[in-house]
């Protein structure tokens, strides 16, 4: 049996939601823009010549973003922002993990990426989780986290 070519499949979407970045050299509308880059990753279906239907990978952002985010106020308007900081790195892990509920193949999902500003990024790719100790010695508690990259200047 021979191996399947791996392809990723990026798809690009824009939401406006009320965040706390804000630029006095950008319009109110365009402060607010956030933008979604949503990569799945696998092996091209020899019968359908892809890894995931675009239609299919477009139904699942409208579901899991669009519908629940665009034109809100994270932290009014969305029930997962009331305990948790709408940061641009919690609505990354807000939508993975919306995306892993309702894809058919959750296991393609490669990575989600915030464009928040021309300069801020954050990228999240599910599932890693690490232990972190407080600097003071004499506290033994560990917490676990979410690993985030921030790609920004």
């Amino acid at each position: 049996m021979s191996s399947l070519p791996i392809v990723s499949i990026i798809r690009r979407e824009t939401f406006s939601s009320a965040h706390r970045l804000h630029s006095p050299f950008l319009s109110d509308e365009e402060n607010k823009k956030v933008y979604v880059l949503v990569t799945v990753k696998g092996p091209v279906d020899p019968q359908t010549g892809m890894v995931m239907n675009i239609t299919d990978l477009k139904k699942y952002i409208k579901t899991a973003i669009l519908e629940p985010l665009d034109h809100k106020n994270l932290d009014n308007d969305v029930p997962y922002f009331k305990t948790m900081a709408s940061t641009t790195e919690n609505v990354a892990i807000y939508v993975w993990d919306q995306l892993q509920r309702i894809m058919e193949k959750p296991q393609l999902l490669h990575e989600v990426k915030i464009l928040e500003t021309e300069k801020n990024h954050v990228v999240y790719r599910g599932g890693n989780t690490y232990s972190r100790k407080k600097p003071d010695s004499s506290c033994h508690r560990s917490h676990v986290s979410h690993e985030v990259s921030s790609d920004s200047d």
